[in-house]
């Protein structure tokens, strides 16, 4: 293993050059080789956990849940508290900024980007829930995308650029991380439910995110400084194709679906079969045969 080790350093050195020495010694960035051992295992628990949990019933996890996301709503808030204010005090350039000119901020900046790397790890959570719950439906192509590529993103990050013109993409996705796990952990409670109605904007927020985070990366490209270019179109690249994912998964969820809710309602007006029920219009075909209800879940 060491050898193997020793192997990816050079390669890494010979394509990267030279690591960053202010992170020498951190938490599981000195090798390479934990960060790719998780992110395999994690590909194998999507792989197996829903093979395992099929004939199983599906655990509720609702306790652990409004717990779990009301951790990393804090740790979401915390880092983009301590992102902002690091950049306000080393004076960071929004078009172009270094990784070595922002002073005593720089290691300020590092610091909080090495818990963002760490909160990578945390949100493989995500999908274990969704595998443990059954909502296999929720494990989509861009979800297990976006969880397996980040966490490996953010490892040669801390190690070549931990600071510098990165910080923006960064500060940008903890924000809306406090959103969006704030949403997950009011949803965890059955009786806040009929209250959340923002996760479509959620959406559009992370879609927005990726759309300023190109602008500003791209704006190092124009004006450079002393940032790597190589990473400045690795990232643009990798916010296109989180676009397309996300653009894609919002097609699917919200406009094919609203289409669908209005075809079904015109066409049950013409059956005549709109019923309310609680509150809510609810359609019901006429059924020929008789059919068996199904078991209720006590969660």
């Amino acid at each position: 293993m060491e050898h193997f080790d020793a192997s990816l350093s050079t390669y890494f050195r010979a394509w990267l050059g030279p690591r960053d020495l202010r992170v020498k010694g951190w938490f599981l960035l000195d090798n390479y080789i934990p960060t790719l051992v998780c992110s395999i295992l994690y590909l194998l628990i999507v792989w197996l956990g829903p093979k395992y949990m099929k004939n199983r019933q599906p655990f509720s996890c609702r306790g652990i849940l409004v717990v779990y996301n009301l951790g990393l709503t804090l740790l979401s808030l915390y880092m983009f508290y301590e992102l902002v204010t690091g950049v306000w005090e080393g004076k960071y350039n929004f078009f172009c900024q270094g990784t070595r000119s922002g002073g005593e901020a720089d290691m300020k900046i590092i610091r909080v980007l090495w818990w963002y790397y760490f909160s990578k790890l945390i949100e493989f959570m995500d999908t274990f829930f969704f595998i443990l719950r059954k909502n296999n439906h929720q494990i989509t192509v861009l979800h297990v995308y976006h969880h397996a590529t980040m966490l490996n993103i953010w490892w040669f990050v801390m190690n070549w650029v931990p600071c510098g013109h990165c910080y923006f993409g960064a500060t940008l996705n903890s924000f809306i991380h406090v959103l969006m796990y704030s949403y997950y952990g009011l949803s965890s409670i059955p009786s806040m439910r009929p209250y959340l109605w923002w996760k479509k904007y959620i959406t559009q927020g992370q879609l927005l995110q990726f759309v300023l985070t190109i602008i500003q990366t791209s704006f190092g490209v124009i004006w450079p400084c002393a940032f790597p270019l190589g990473w400045l179109y690795f990232q643009i690249g990798y916010m296109i194709s989180l676009i397309a994912l996300f653009t894609n998964f919002y097609i699917q969820t919200y406009n094919k679906k609203g289409a669908s809710r209005r075809r079904e309602h015109q066409k049950d007006h013409q059956n005549g079969s709109v019923a309310a029920v609680n509150g809510h219009t609810s359609s019901f075909p006429s059924l020929g045969n008789n059919v068996k209800p199904r078991k209720q879940r006590k969660d």
